[in-house]
């Protein structure tokens, strides 16, 4: 296992920077799940602690040794890519073993790690199949386990669960963490899926445009989000925004305001009688229904307020009617007040 550092790490393709000179620190045995938006820098970032791509500025350090001119099978890294790369003549055995063909290691510890790495993934029974015969699941349980058997200093993952359907990719976010949680190794995790980073992450690190805006735990970047653009990506669904105005201590919703309000949909609820009583202790929003989408025990409701749409929650198994009124309310507390133009985060209300 090993720390990794990124001082001032600048990518640069001809005279585009990709990655801005970013500054992380990932303590030993930590998993850090990086998101962000297609072409954000979050896969070149990766590249770069891999090996695939050159260094253009900054220093990148693995176990407190620069790696910056290190060639990738140098580094004692490992990386799980979102295509599998597994080679479909050989068998399952054979493919979490090829790392292992060019070791020093003898005969009798390349299978004991094979047959572990095997048992701890769940791969017993497929061992002797080839990768055509599996499930895409089982193809990226081999990926990994090709991995393992290195006993890497670090795991690098480049959104290893794109390819897979819904139900596979939460079953492999447990199985993911599980495997890091027994085996305690550095693991570094791009993806665009903010479920999976606030599943599976110690520590998220959101990235837009080349530079990163926040890191911090899956609570701290939900709770405390520093800006606008990390409000929205993080949480599902996407945090509500409202043009607003705050006049001493009164906000509330506003044309041409100087601020933004957000609020979380699970904060904006409905009562079941589609109204709610005078309050003073938070803020009430009336819309018209636009679209509702029952998910069991609560609802999310789609409103127009204003031409501007937004979700709220209505529970209690309430169903509101598409094109009625509707008012919700949000307690003191849960609004969350953005500068207008910096879009920076400056309090709550």
């Amino acid at each position: 296992m090993a720390t990794i550092e990124l001082n001032k790490l600048v990518k640069r393709y001809g005279k585009v920077e990709a990655v801005k000179g970013i500054d992380l620190d990932i303590a030993d045995g930590e998993f850090v799940v990086f998101v962000g938006p297609s072409g954000c820098g979050k896969s070149t970032t990766l590249r770069m602690i891999a090996g695939l791509e050159e260094i253009s500025g900054g220093e990148l350090k693995i176990g407190n040794e620069v790696v910056n001119e290190r060639e990738p099978k140098q580094r004692n890294i490992a990386m799980v890519f979102q295509n599998y790369a597994i080679y479909p003549h050989m068998t399952v055995r054979q493919n979490i073993g090829f790392g292992l063909y060019t070791s020093n290691l003898d005969k009798a510890e390349k299978n004991k790690r094979i047959e572990e790495a095997s048992r701890i993934l769940g791969l017993d029974a497929y061992l002797d199949r080839r990768p055509a015969a599996l499930s895409g699941g089982q193809r990226q349980r081999v990926a990994i386990g090709r991995a393992m058997v290195r006993n890497p200093s670090a795991f690098l993952f480049d959104e290893p669960l794109s390819n897979l359907d819904a139900q596979l990719r939460a079953q492999m976010r447990i199985e993911i963490k599980r495997l890091h949680q027994r085996l305690k190794t550095t693991t570094v995790y791009v993806t665009h899926d903010q479920v999976e980073a606030m599943t599976m992450a110690d520590r998220i690190v959101v990235m837009k445009d080349g530079h990163i805006l926040q890191v911090g735990t899956p609570s701290e970047l939900y709770e405390s989000p520093v800006d606008v653009f990390t409000a929205r990506f993080i949480g599902s669904p996407s945090m509500n925004l409202l043009n607003g105005r705050r006049d001493g201590d009164q906000v509330g919703p506003a044309s041409g305001g100087d601020i933004l309000i957000g609020i979380r949909p699970h904060d904006l609820v409905a009562r079941v009688d589609g109204s709610v009583e005078t309050r003073t202790d938070g803020t009430s929003i009336t819309g018209t229904v636009t679209a509702v989408e029952p998910l069991g025990p609560e609802t999310l409701v789609h409103l127009d307020v204003g031409g501007v749409s937004i979700v709220a929650t209505a529970r209690e198994k309430f169903v509101p009617a598409v094109g009625s009124k509707l008012t919700c309310h949000a307690q003191s507390g849960s609004l969350y007040l953005f500068d207008a133009k910096s879009e920076r985060l400056l309090g709550r209300a």
